[in-house]
């Protein structure tokens, strides 16, 4: 089923997600649900918040935006209750985007290696290390659990530049070609 993204304003986003135990009800069909939504959003990545579940869940697919002779190198796999365990490398900036913030983009400076420790969809522990793009959009998603979002890291120009379409998403006046869910004060 796909499900409607959580638009920027949402406090949900703003907010540290919690573990999830391995009974978690309906987590199969939950995940199913996220990889059919992402996808659906073209998206490379989505994490539990960004569909309404403060959860520590999230996945990613970057073997969709590897060139031809990199496929090999992308991932596609969902991480529970992950904690990045060490950042290193050297910082490099790349434009990024989200799915609750549609039509902006900015870049981000991150670091291009990670070491990260996760459960996989069967509550098997992983402790793996990514680089490069892997590295980021794990990056980014983790940042989702934590309650951060890529206009965080934005210069104080760009941020004034992009206020105005960020007050259209708060108030969803926004056309985006999937479902979303806006957050309306009472």
């Amino acid at each position: 089923m796909i499900l409607p993204i959580i638009a920027y304003g949402h406090p949900i986003l703003k907010k540290r997600a919690q573990d999830i135990e391995n009974d978690y009800e309906g987590l199969q069909e939950l995940i199913e649900d996220m990889w059919s939504t992402m996808y659906n959003a073209q998206g490379v990545g989505l994490a539990a918040p960004q569909i309404g579940k403060s959860i520590r869940l999230f996945l990613i697919d970057t073997i969709q935006v590897m060139e031809d002779d990199e496929k090999e190198k992308g991932i596609k796999q969902a991480f529970i209750n992950p904690t990045i365990i060490e950042e290193a490398g050297s910082a490099w900036a790349y434009e990024e985007g989200c799915l609750s913030i549609p039509n902006i983009r900015g870049d981000v400076e991150r670091l291009d290696s990670i070491k990260i420790k996760y459960f996989d969809t069967e509550f098997n522990e992983h402790r793996v290390s990514y680089d490069k793009l892997n590295a980021r959009v794990i990056q980014h998603e983790y940042d989702h659990l934590e309650g951060k979002l890529f206009l965080d890291y934005l210069k104080p120009v760009k941020k004034r530049l992009i206020k105005r379409k960020l007050e259209s998403i708060k108030r969803g006046t926004i056309s985006t070609d999937y479902k979303m869910k806006f957050y309306r004060l009472a």
